[in-house]
């Protein structure tokens, strides 16, 4: 009988994270807060068909409105989820005391946004979104308004 497990060679290797540092970014998250909140204002201005026969182009643009933004919303969650568990460490926590309740009502207002077509809920989802962003680029000293900042990596 073989002994497979002198047949293979294994070695451990170690990591902080799931993917290397210094490709995190923000940005996902604010371009897809930022298309919510589009959609909303697309949703909100437009204007019922007068006949009949124009309904369904109107149905059509309405329900793909809709879901580019639930979409987008659900993606906004996702990337901020990965900043907070794979990025910010207890460091960042202690030095942003916030954070943890910007990240958790962030989620729930990206929620909000694919429960609702709501224009001060997908702008608070932007508003909280840069907010996190400005944290995220702090914890790396780079000031947030800084055109270059998405060149600038670190851990």
């Amino acid at each position: 009988m073989i002994n497979f497990s002198k047949l293979v060679i294994t070695h451990t290797a170690e990591a902080h994270c799931d993917i290397p540092c210094g490709i995190y970014d923000p940005v996902s998250a604010k371009i897809a807060a930022q298309t919510v909140q589009k959609m909303v204002m697309r949703i909100n201005a437009l204007e019922k068909p007068a006949s009949d026969g124009d309904w369904a182009t109107y149905e059509n643009t309405l329900a793909r409105y809709v879901a580019v933004k639930e979409e987008h919303a659900q993606l906004c969650k996702k990337e901020l989820y990965i900043l907070w568990a794979d990025y910010f460490r207890p460091e960042h926590v202690e030095q942003y005391p916030d954070l943890h309740s910007l990240v958790w009502n962030a989620g729930k207002l990206a929620g909000r946004n694919k429960q609702t077509v709501d224009a001060s809920a997908a702008e608070d989802l932007v508003g909280t979104v840069d907010k996190i962003a400005e944290i995220f680029w702090n914890t790396k000293n780079v000031t947030y308004s800084d055109p270059n900042a998405e060149v600038r990596f670190g851990a």
